[in-house]
C-alpha cells in the first residue's frame, strides 16, 4: 500500500471513530398529543425508530398531553431551554407572526396531504419556511399532516351554496374571515363546548377534526350530515427544534431524527387516510348523508379563501414570501389562476 493510500485510510478511520463517539444527545419533546391517540402511538413508534437507528446514541423523552407547558406556549418553551423540540404546530404561534397561519393550516388550498408535502420538499417551501423558524431561534424538521377535515352538520351542506346563513362552530384566526366572507356564520368556541350548542340548536354545525377523528368525538351521534373528503382546512403539526440544540448534533444524527420523521409523517397521512376510508362507510351505512363538493363549488369556496390569504399575506413581510411560495406551487398544480 502507497503512501497516499494509507493516509487516505487513516483518515477515513479518524473519521469513522469521531463519528462513533459523538457525543450521545437527549431530546426532550413535548407534544399535545396523548399516549393513546392514534397519532401519540405513532410518536412513541418514532422515538423508537430514532432510538434504534442512532443505536442509543439519540434518546428522546416525550412529554404527552402538552404535560409541562401549554400547548401554545411549547414553542416558546423550546426557544428558552425549558424543552428542546415542540411537536405541536405551527398554528398556535400566529400572534407572533402572521407567517405562522401559512406553516399552520393555508386553509382551501391544497387538496390532499401529498400536495402539501410536495411543496414543502419540491415546491421550495421548506427553505420558505425555514427563515421564518430560524428568526425564532427554531429549526424547522418537518410536518405531519393527517389530512382534510370534514364538516360535521345538522342540515344538508351539499355545495357552496348551503353555506348561506349556517352557523357553525369555528376556530379563531383566518377560517372565521374566510367563511363569514361566503355568507356562514361561524362562532367561536372550545372544543367542550360543541355538544351542548349542537344539540340546543345554537349552532347547526362545527369545524371540529377530520371524519374518523369526528366519529371518534360523537358528533355523528348528533347530526347525520359531513363534508367528505373534505376541503376547507388541512392542518399540519410540525417538529421545530431548538436550533442551537440542532446546530449542536451531527450529520448523522441530524439525518436520523429527519429520515424518521418523513416516515412518521407519511404513516399519519396513510393511516388517516384509511381510517376516513373506513368511517364513511360504517357513517354512510348507519345513514348518515356524505357530501363531495363539486369542482365548481371548491374552486368558488377557494376565491373566497384568496381573499383572505391576500389580507394575511399582509401583514408581515415574511407571510408574504410564504403566500407566495404557496400561490406559486398551487398554480403549477393548476388549482389556482
Amino acid at each position: 500500500m502507497n503512501l497516499k493510500s494509507v493516509l487516505m485510510t487513516t483518515a477515513a478511520a479518524a473519521l469513522t471513530a469521531a463519528a462513533a463517539h459523538a457525543d450521545p444527545v437527549h431530546l426532550r419533546i413535548q407534544t399535545h398529543y396523548a399516549t393513546e391517540h392514534p397519532t401519540g402511538k405513532m410518536l412513541a413508534q418514532w422515538v423508537d425508530d430514532v432510538q434504534t437507528m442512532s443505536g442509543g446514541d439519540i434518546t428522546i423523552e416525550m412529554f404527552y398531553s402538552s404535560s409541562v407547558v401549554a400547548t401554545t406556549e411549547t414553542f416558546d418553551a423550546a426557544i428558552n431551554g425549558i424543552v428542546d423540540c415542540d411537536a405541536t404546530g405551527g398554528a398556535y404561534q400566529t400572534g407572533k407572526n402572521a407567517a405562522f397561519q401559512f406553516v399552520g393550516d393555508i386553509m382551501g388550498g391544497y387538496e390532499t396531504p401529498w400536495q402539501q408535502y410536495s411543496w414543502l420538499y419540491y415546491g421550495g417551501g421548506y427553505d420558505a419556511a425555514q427563515a421564518l423558524y430560524n428568526a425564532q431561534g427554531m429549526q424547522l424538521i418537518g410536518w405531519s399532516i393527517y389530512g382534510q377535515e370534514s364538516l360535521s352538520s345538522s342540515k344538508p351542506i351539499a355545495g357552496f351554496a348551503d353555506l348561506k346563513g349556517w352557523k357553525f362552530r369555528s376556530p379563531p384566526g383566518m377560517e372565521t374571515e374566510i367563511f363569514e366572507k361566503l355568507g356562514a356564520s361561524p362562532i367561536v368556541m372550545d372544543f367542550t363546548e360543541i355538544f351542548t350548542a349542537l344539540e340546543t340548536g345554537i349552532i347547526d354545525g362545527a369545524d371540529a377534526s377530520g371524519l374518523a377523528n369526528n366519529v371518534g368525538l360523537g358528533l355523528y351521534d348528533i347530526v347525520k350530515h359531513a363534508t367528505y373528503p373534505g376541503f376547507h382546512s388541512m392542518p399540519s403539526d410540525h417538529l421545530a427544534c431548538n436550533k442551537g440544540v440542532w446546530d449542536g448534533m451531527t450529520d448523522q444524527q441530524r439525518r436520523i431524527v429527519d429520515t424518521a420523521w418523513q416516515k412518521l409523517s407519511f404513516h399519519v397521512a396513510l393511516a388517516n387516510e384509511k381510517a376516513n376510508a373506513e368511517a364513511a362507510a360504517k357513517l354512510t351505512a348507519a345513514g348518515v348523508t356524505l357530501y363531495d363538493w363539486s369542482a365548481e363549488d371548491r374552486a368558488e369556496f377557494r376565491k373566497g379563501a384568496q381573499a383572505a390569504w391576500e389580507g394575511w399575506g399582509d401583514k408581515t413581510p415574511e407571510a408574504r414570501a410564504i403566500l407566495e411560495s404557496h400561490k406559486a406551487y398551487l398554480k403549477q398544480l393548476g388549482l389556482i389562476q
